[in-house]
């Protein structure tokens, strides 16, 4: 072997070719550029501790470009707040109405009984209770023995069990599949 032949690197080189390995580049391109053998380069990484800075990668951009999908997202979000406010305003209405809560959505008679129950009191609460059970003979289980209310979670429980077709119809569960769902 030809000692002459042997090149030794300074410090600054070797933090030169650290700092490009660091940022991402091959060990075989480093080791070319700057004559280094290949195992005295992965010698020294390893031997230093040398990490690359965990990359996070940008998102995809979406086929139909960032502004129409940013606009897509828009018209969701604001159909989604629409419907919501249009909740809402059905539901304070029948909680604050002085008739029966007409109108209410299915999936949220419970909750509105136990409120027009807590505070509209006992002869709201009756009213509701005749109403119900005339329009839905299988709402009777929402009172106990004693005529209270039962908890909402208990009432929207027995709701989903009475429509269950009606819910798998909608949130998009097939026949056949998922049977102990309710």
């Amino acid at each position: 072997m030809d000692w002459s032949d042997q090149k030794i690197r300074s410090d600054e080189s070797w933090d030169e070719i650290r700092r490009c390995w660091e940022a991402g580049e091959t060990g075989a391109s480093l080791a070319r550029r700057y004559q280094v053998g290949l195992a005295n380069l992965w010698r020294r990484r390893a031997s230093e501790s040398w990490r690359r800075p965990e990359r996070v990668d940008a998102k995809p951009e979406p086929v139909e470009g960032w502004d129409r999908w940013a606009r897509a997202r828009l018209d969701e979000f604001e159909l989604r707040l629409a419907e919501q406010r249009a909740l809402a305003m059905t539901l304070a209405e029948a909680m604050t109405g002085a008739g029966p809560p007409v109108g209410t959505p299915l999936w949220h008679v419970g909750f509105v009984l136990e409120w027009r129950a807590e505070h509209l009191g006992a002869e709201a609460a009756a009213k509701d209770r005749a109403w119900l059970t005339a329009k839905h003979p299988w709402a009777e289980g929402f009172w106990d023995e004693e005529g209270r209310l039962r908890r909402a979670g208990y009432v929207d429980m027995l709701i989903l069990m009475a429509n269950r077709a009606a819910w798998r119809e909608e949130t998009g569960v097939p026949d056949g599949v998922a049977e102990d769902v309710p």
